[in-house]
Formats: structure tokens, sequence, C-alpha cells
């Protein structure tokens, strides 16, 4: 169950990402959160509404016309960058499909926000600094002297980076560079694929794709709180079929998965698993879960 050394555990962490940390001074706040499910994991995006309104909202068009339901990662390319947005696969079909580009975005590179691990930019045309439209990609390293404007030839007018991945959701694209990579045809040539033989056919349920792509509503604090458990203990409190209601006093949610609560009142979080036992835990504090949501930008 989820325990309290954990918080801190998960605070020494968020410490040790310096670069991270000045991409999300310059980006402003508060933003929009994103949910990106996948068969190995929630991956949390916070996308940066105010430092690149342009790139921002033309992301968020693609997810709300639905456009990145079942799209998947395409490229990963080791200590490079994880790509994907243009091709997705539905269950049933006989493969996968291009996401239809609409009109592309201005370039609003900006030094402020460099392309350092965690963060999420627009990929492009080679030469055509303003031609971004479906496809982005995560940084998985620290790719700011090829990557940032001016630092390199290949930089394009700079890359830019609209968002970052929550600490939580970069252990998921972690998990996604360990995947062995497979060549098909072009664009397919740096394919990550889950649990595939390495003959016959690739199935949906090989890629990495986006079992569900959503706004995560900011809500109240408490919403906060649990938005932010959801996505780093995902084990014990999925978010898929969750509930939320009111009752003794309690804002809470109930997740049917596995048969758990999590619940805050009177500045604390609690959480219940009845079939292990009906004591409620006591997580800690409101305020040091709060802290650890705002931090990862919930």
């Amino acid at each position: 169950m989820i325990q309290r050394r954990q918080v801190l555990a998960h605070l020494g962490a968020l410490a040790t990402v310096p670069a991270l940390s000045t991409a999300l001074a310059a980006a402003g706040g508060p933003n929009t959160m994103v949910r990106w499910q996948t068969a190995l994991g929630p991956i949390d995006l916070q996308l940066f509404d105010t430092a690149a309104p342009l790139t921002a909202a033309n992301f968020l068009g693609y997810l709300n016309r639905g456009a990145y339901q079942n799209a998947f990662f395409h490229r990963s390319v080791k200590s490079f960058v994880i790509q994907g947005g243009g091709y997705a696969w539905a269950d049933g079909a006989t493969g996968p499909i291009a996401v239809q580009a609409l009109a592309p975005v201005p370039n609003e590179f900006d030094v402020s926000r460099s392309n350092v691990r965690g963060t999420i930019a627009m990929a492009k045309l080679g030469g055509q600094p303003d031609s971004a439209t479906n496809q982005w990609f995560v940084n998985m390293g620290d790719n700011s002297a090829t990557l940032d404007a001016g630092r390199s030839a290949a930089s394009n007018g700079g890359f830019t980076v609209f968002g970052r991945v929550t600490t939580s959701g970069m252990a998921v694209f972690d998990q996604i560079a360990a995947l062995k990579i497979y060549a098909f045809a072009s664009p397919f040539g740096e394919l990550p694929l889950i649990n595939y033989g390495g003959t016959g056919a690739v199935s949906p349920a090989n890629v990495v794709r986006a079992l569900a792509a959503t706004v995560l509503p900011r809500g109240t604090d408490s919403d906060r709180i649990f938005n932010y458990l959801e996505g780093r203990f995902p084990q014990y409190v999925p978010a898929a079929g969750r509930l939320a209601s009111t009752g003794l006093g309690y804002d809470f949610r109930y997740y049917p998965a596995t048969d758990s609560y999590v619940g805050t009142k009177g500045g604390k979080v609690d959480y219940l698993v009845p079939a292990i036992s009906p004591d409620i835990q006591n997580l800690g504090t409101m305020a040091e879960w709060l802290a650890l949501a705002v931090a990862e930008g919930y």
C-alpha cells in the first residue's frame, strides 16, 4: 500500500532535476494537465499554455478531436527522443493509419524553454521552422546542444518545447526506451514493441499507444491530489473506471480495480482497502500531498 516514506522519497527525487526546474519556471502556470494512458502505465503531461500558447492549443486541438486516441509512439532513439502523435492503431484494424495533419503551427521556440530531459517538443520538417503539425516527441536526454535554436545547424529554428512529463510519466518513458527496437519500412524504422517475438505480424497490442488521451480537470485541491496519486501510484489507484463522490465528510475517489478508496477530510489524506483491513490508513496531510502535486504541475 502507499506509505508516507514514499512521499519523502519522491520529494527527494524532485530535487534532482535542476534543468527541468528551469523549464518549469519559464512556463508560468497554472497549466493544462493531460493523461496519456498506456499499457505500461499512465503518462501525465503538463502543457505550457502561457509560455507556448499556439503550440499547446494545437496539441489540445488534436487531443480534443479524438485524433490521439490509439496514437502510438512510432520512433524511439536511445538517449535521444521518443516520438509519437503521427500514427494510430485501433483494435481490430488491419494496420496503423496516419493521424490527419491539419494546418501547421508557427514556431514558438524560446531559449527559456530548452530541450532538456523530460520536456516535450514538436517535430517538424527539415529546413521548415513553422511546419509542426501533429507529431511531438519527449526528450530522453539533454538535447539542448542540437535542438535549441542557434546551437547547431540541425536546430531548424529551435524545436518548440511546449510541456514536460511528470516524474512518474518519465518512468514509463524509460520503460519504452528499454523496449527492443525493430526496423520496418519507413516511417517505422525505429519502432519500439511490447512482447514481440521478432517475426510475424505486429498487432495493436505490440505498440505503445494511447488507450485513452484526456485532459485532467484541475478542480479542487482534493482533485489535484487524487490526480497526482493516480499518476504516481497507478498500481494502487488505477484511474480507469474510478468513481468520485462525497460522504461522511470526505471528498473521495473509489477505484474498482483495486477495491480501494482515497479521500480527504480535515486537512488529511486517507486510504482504505476494505479487503485488506477495515482500518483507514492516514497518508499524511493535504498540504504535503498538494505540495507534491503542485511541483509536478497538477
